[in-house]
């Protein structure tokens, strides 16, 4: 395994642990999954690299403009819950009622 390929995985797994056990905050789940969306927009745009492929693919541009509409959503449910709960702790929020 390359130094490539272990940063990339090592990014991945940091992100997806720091999603599982610190959720606390909204923010810092919004900072996880956006890390998450980084290290793999990275991995697939240096794909053709590693592969030495000659045709370019959209697939990275395609993962960029969903993680940035991701982001956009998220922080919107960031400042809506904000405003109407007070805080951005995730225990305040109760999925179940209206």
């Amino acid at each position: 395994m390359s130094f490539l390929h272990l940063s990339f995985y090592s990014a991945f797994t940091l992100s997806s642990l720091g999603l599982a056990f610190h959720r606390t905050h909204l923010i810092s789940a919004l900072l996880c999954l956006e890390s998450m969306m980084l290290s793999m927009y990275v991995a697939l745009a240096m794909w053709p690299i590693q592969t030495q492929s000659s045709t370019s693919n959209i697939l990275p541009i395609l993962m960029l403009t969903f993680s940035a509409c991701e982001a956009s959503t998220g922080l919107a449910l960031l400042v809506a819950s904000t405003r109407t709960h007070g805080s951005d702790h995730l225990h305040n929020f109760n999925l179940l009622q209206c």
